[in-house]
């Protein structure tokens, strides 16, 4: 019986060969990180928050977008807690908060009234604090004080 023996060209060939028949395919498939929690994201935090139309008087537009870890499959009706210091209040005050559902996309929206720098810095408060995925809490900044719009993705992890 002949001997084989291994080389680097035989081993790139092999590994080819696994690659080719899917044998990594289902490693390969778990591509989407789930989103980790911000520092600082929790801050004034109240678990709860109603789920309302809107907050406040309006005027700026919290956005986003909630997908499952791994395979990236939009998450529908996920409750999003949103709270933010506004020209109407403080990020710890009740009238702050509030929550909304995504839609068959995974995505949500809240109009509130417009962030402004707390502690230097204009930046929205998100959770995800309910079901059947890991709790996330963002804290987004803006990029200038004076965006009517802040974008957040969330990409959650199943428990």
């Amino acid at each position: 019986m002949p001997k084989m023996l291994m080389n680097r060209r035989k081993l790139l060939y092999a590994s080819g060969a696994i690659l080719a028949t899917g044998l990594l395919a289902p490693a390969a498939a778990q591509g989407l990180a789930p989103t980790p929690t911000m520092r600082g994201g929790a801050n004034n935090y109240r678990p709860g928050a109603p789920i309302v139309d809107r907050i406040g008087g309006g005027g700026f537009l919290m956005t986003g977008t909630v997908r499952r870890a791994g395979d990236g499959v939009p998450l529908e009706g996920i409750r999003i807690q949103i709270w933010a210091h506004t020209t109407e209040g403080h990020e710890r005050d009740l009238h702050s908060h509030g929550a909304t559902l995504t839609d068959a996309a995974g995505r949500f929206e809240m109009d509130m009234p417009q962030i402004v720098p707390a502690f230097g810095q204009a930046h929205g408060h998100l959770a995800y604090d309910s079901g059947d995925f890991e709790t996330v809490f963002l804290r987004p900044l803006m990029a200038r004080s004076s965006d009517t719009t802040l974008n957040a993705e969330f990409v959650l992890s199943p428990l």
